[in-house]
């Protein structure tokens, strides 16, 4: 059986036409305390030493066997800035990390209890998928005066199938603002398809393509309160841009692809050794 559709047709509509959807109050500050309190053990809890730094901008750069392997586990990247000339982080590592994942939906009970949440799955149902997979998590933590900028992009560059099948499920934690590093979007770019691909190779991994250029005027920003769920469309251009504030701003995001009828690309940077278990079939 499949979960039962939770979005309105207007709701439908709107993410059809836009390529977004804020959904307000979609968690409740129980299940956002307990997300919270939960990193902050995770991060009092990790070695420093084992950590990689995150890139948006270089990803080739920064992409090693840590960042391939995290694919299945829970692993800790740290932000570009975050380190001084001798090497050294520059504040506690509390403040010095860009994200955690991409296993967190898997491996974490705190993290998994909300990821595979009725609501979660009836809200997919709504979409249509029929046999969803979640194939990464992260937890986001813009961190005050230091978070990156996280450049253009489309999430079905990174995570494709055949057809395209991904949508990002963001969740703020905390205030999404202007000030701090909302996302932005561009309404209504997913209709114009897919503009590349970020391909694994012998090599590595790099895009099979340049990045146009867009116009600023073009992207909107989506500012949310903490509980409000941002769905994204796989082909939506969007970004966001550095925080600057004193402020951080706390997210935790899903991309789920549909695997009923449509095949994970090999050339993704996810390479899994265990097939994942889906959230429903249909």
């Amino acid at each position: 059986m499949g979960a039962k559709g939770c979005l309105s047709s207007d709701q439908l509509e709107f993410f059809r036409s836009q390529g977004y959807l804020v959904l307000e109050s979609f968690a409740c500050p129980e299940e956002i305390d307990a997300m919270m309190k939960r990193m902050d053990q995770l991060l009092d809890d990790f070695d420093c030493s084992t950590a990689s730094i995150f890139s948006t901008k270089n990803q080739q750069q920064h992409t090693d066997d840590y960042f391939y392997e995290s694919a299945e586990n829970v692993s800790f990247f740290f932000e570009e800035k975050a380190f001084g000339d001798d090497g050294n982080l520059k504040q506690p590592k509390q403040l010095s990390i860009n994200k955690v994942g991409h296993a967190l939906h898997e491996l974490d009970p705190v993290f998994k209890a909300f990821s595979s949440s009725d609501k979660v799955c009836g809200m997919l149902s709504s979409l249509g998928y029929r046999r969803p997979i979640i194939i990464q998590s992260m937890y986001i933590f813009k961190q005050p005066g230091i978070g990156g900028e996280v450049v253009p992009h489309q999430d079905n560059s990174f995570l494709y199938t055949e057809p395209p099948t991904c949508t990002g499920l963001w969740l703020a934690l905390e205030d999404a603002t202007i000030t701090n590093g909302c996302l932005w979007a561009i309404p209504g770019s997913h209709k114009n398809g897919l503009v590349r691909r970020f391909i694994r190779g012998e090599g590595g991994v790099s895009f099979d393509r340049p990045s146009p250029t867009y116009d600023t005027k073009d992207f909107v920003a989506i500012e949310v309160k903490a509980g409000s769920l941002v769905l994204i469309h796989g082909d939506l251009i969007h970004q966001s841009f550095e925080n600057q504030s004193s402020k951080s701003r706390h997210a935790y995001s899903l991309h789920v692809v549909d695997t009923d009828g449509c095949k994970w690309a090999q050339s993704n940077w996810i390479r899994r050794k265990v097939e994942a278990e889906p959230l429903f079939v249909a």
